[in-house]
This record gives structure tokens, sequence and C-alpha cells, in this order.
């Protein structure tokens, strides 16, 4: 009896520890969704690359002194990219963008449209993995705000407006 409640007190100690780890939304059809705070969280990973990218341009002047530290930002940089890229492809596309239906030509639009911009921001996250241009940071924070414009009610754009000056 005392080694089954060791073991369950273990087994719930591990589940609390590694239940913080799952950083994205399961593919269960669940209907819990935040769209507006996957919003907001895609707009925080764009804040963390352009800082990295600016950190990785100041440090590069003397790589030899700040070799640990470059190394350190380009990782972050490149995980917030990667961060970016999560969202956009396993919750917004294959979860949040339904297809549209052939026979509603507005519909296929707009679906189409939203593609297009979710698309475009894989492409400049994935620039600016590979670089530390600030326009793929401008053109990043540009296209969420059109995919937004795209996806959300007028009431969701305000609070999304007041959120992200």
């Amino acid at each position: 009896m005392k080694k089954t409640l060791c073991l369950l007190v273990l087994v719930m100690a591990l589940g609390w520890i590694g239940g913080g780890i799952a950083l994205a939304h399961c593919e269960i059809p669940c209907g819990i969704y935040d769209d507006k705070m996957r919003v907001a969280m895609l707009y925080e990973h764009i804040t963390t690359v352009e800082r990295s990218m600016k950190q990785v341009t100041e440090l590069s002047k003397d790589p030899g002194t700040n070799a640990n530290q470059l190394v350190r930002w380009v990782n972050n940089k490149e995980q917030h990219c990667s961060e970016i890229q999560h969202i956009v492809t396993q919750y917004l596309m294959t979860q949040r963008i339904k297809p549209a239906p052939a026979s509603d030509e507005a519909a296929q639009k707009l679906y189409l449209s939203r593609l297009s911009k979710l698309h475009a921001i894989l492409l400049h996250a994935m620039k600016a993995k590979q670089t530390t241009d600030l326009h793929h940071v401008e053109k990043l924070r540009q296209l969420v705000k059109e995919f937004s414009e795209l996806y959300f009610s007028e009431d969701d754009l305000k609070h999304l407006r007041e959120q992200h000056k």
C-alpha cells in the first residue's frame, strides 16, 4: 500500500511538472480556442525576434569576445521564428481556417486571402531565421495585422489594436 501511494504521488508530481511543458494547442477537436491570445503570442514572438536580431548585430561587432552570447541570441531568434511558424501551421492553418465551399465565391476568396497571408507569415519567419534583416520583422507585424483584419470581427480588432499599439 505504501509503495502504491508513493508511486501515485510520484506520477502526480511528474504530471504537474510535465504539464507545463506543452506549448501548443492539441489537435483534438475540443473546441477550446483563444484566437486573440494566439495573435498576441505572434506579436510577442515577433518582438523577441526583433530584439534578438538587434543583439546579434551588436554582438557581431566583437564575435570573439561575445561568442557565447551571440550563439544564445541566434538560438533565441531561431526558436521564436519556429514558434511563429508553429502557431501559423499547427493552430491557424490546421485548426482554425476552414476550407470554403467551392460554390461560395466570396467565401473562397476570403479563404484564399487568409491562407495567402499565413503563407507570407511563414516565409518571413523563415527569412528572419536566416538573417538579421529587420525588414522581415516589420513585414511580419504588417502581415499579422492584415491577417487579423481578414479573420476577426471589428470588436475583436479593437481589443487587439489596444494591446499592440
